[in-house]
């Protein structure tokens, strides 16, 4: 049966900010599966320590559920403990916060184990400093699917509160993550030992990357106009007219206010932007809210220290727009963008070009005589270096090669023009 909720809604003194956060709670809700049947907005400076809202909102909140025959609150902040207890005790209807929300949204779509892993680390962490004091709720907390929104809990199938037991839990799933980020770390040195590019598409939730996956590699990786659709990371290999292929995938998308607890539990699905060589940040061109998404996306690459990785700023979704002038205003801004459509595939040229010069930026392109002495160099040419021709000569091995800059000074002393 489909969860029927009444969204509490905290307004920002901006109305353009709370317009948004509304729109984007009524989308989280929506990728949860659950029905929303009335946006209640107050707004408020400082929230209440015992209900967040205050005992007026409470009861106005109390008569909203009742009238809507609401079987779910969800609060679009964070709430402690002893506010959803009150608030569960005054209204009489089950409460969940944002986070919360976002956890179970993680719950549902998580396929593979390493994603299934994830999801449940996050969530334990959550609910460990929300353990004391807790009783009917935790008892909610179920492996089953069918309990509704935000119980879709990491298996627990009894009241387990105890502490050190959670915590036990939570080092066994640092440890079988930690087992996943190497094998990650296998996968990725074999892919750079093919001497081809590295690249991550990254970018807000629902802003177009598994379609822009899909257009480039032409695959059919799944994508949906929902948040959240894409956790577990996918790679393909794309080839660029005129240029070398690369090795593209697609991560976990980001949001505003995103748990630091989800991205650390994500470390491991993250850790593919980490070891990529440069970066494309997919941005929903058609969303009124563009600024702080991209804000909220650097935000996160900050945290994970990529910020400063090389980046193409990619505008999806230009085909949603009657009037492309601003965009190219606001494309005009970055060193490397462009605009496209990843659904129709108009200005996939345009992102070709930019990946072409991107990868100059990073890869030079040199003509080397290495003595025959210097067998560590011709080993991280083949390694490390893509090589386009070799032959050897009297005097060495004549190469031409590709070459990380950051590598272009072990190899200076053995230029050729």
């Amino acid at each position: 049966m489909k969860d029927i909720s009444v969204l509490v809604l905290r307004d920002f003194e901006n109305d353009f900010d709370s317009n948004a956060n509304t729109l984007e709670m009524n989308l989280l809700a929506e990728s949860a599966g659950v029905e929303v049947a009335y946006d209640y907005h107050f707004k408020r400076d400082k929230p209440d320590p015992r209900t967040f809202m205050g005992k007026g909102h409470v009861e106005m909140l109390g008569m909203c559920v009742a009238e809507n025959e609401a079987n779910v609150v969800i609060f679009s902040e964070d709430l402690n403990p002893s506010q959803i207890r009150n608030l569960e005790k005054s209204i009489d209807c089950r409460v969940i916060d944002r986070t919360q929300l976002i956890l179970d949204i993680f719950a549902q779509r998580a396929r593979s184990n390493e994603g299934k892993l994830q999801v449940e680390l996050a969530q334990l962490e959550y609910l460990l400093p929300r353990l004391t004091g807790k009783g009917v709720e935790m008892s909610r907390i179920g492996g089953t699917s069918g309990g509704g929104v935000a119980t879709r809990g990491p298996g627990e199938t009894k009241l387990e509160t105890d502490k050190r037991r959670i915590r036990t839990k939570i080092s066994a799933l640092k440890e079988n993550i930690e087992k996943v980020v190497k094998q990650r770390e296998v996968s990725s040195s074999k892919r750079k030992e093919m001497n081809v590019p590295l690249v991550s598409l990254v970018g807000y939730t629902s802003a177009g990357k598994s379609t822009l996956l899909n257009k480039l590699s032409d695959s059919n990786v799944e994508a949906h106009a929902r948040l959240f659709a894409t956790l577990d990371p996918t790679t393909r290999r794309v080839n660029i007219p005129d240029s070398n292929s690369i090795f593209l995938t697609d991560t976990v998308g980001f949001l505003s206010r995103l748990p630091h607890g989800i991205i650390a539990a994500f470390k491991a699905t993250l850790e593919e932007a980490k070891d990529s060589d440069f970066l494309i940040h997919v941005i929903d061109a058609y969303h009124p809210d563009i600024q702080n998404q991209i804000t909220s996306v650097n935000d996160v690459l900050g945290e994970l220290n990529i910020a400063d990785k090389p980046t193409i700023m990619v505008f999806n979704k230009c085909d949603l727009l009657q009037n492309t002038s601003d965009l190219r205003a606001l494309v005009g801004e970055y060193e490397h963008a462009c605009y496209i459509s990843a659904l129709n595939g108009d200005g996939l040229e345009s992102l070709h070009e930019k990946i072409k010069e991107v990868m100059k930026s990073i890869f030079l392109k040199v003509k080397v005589i290495l003595p025959f002495d210097k067998g560590d160099l011709l080993a991280l040419c083949h390694k490390s270096c893509e090589v386009t021709f070799l032959e050897y000569l009297d005097n060495g091995t004549y190469i031409e090669m590709s070459i990380p800059r950051e590598l272009a000074y072990k190899f200076q002393d053995y230029q050729i023009l």
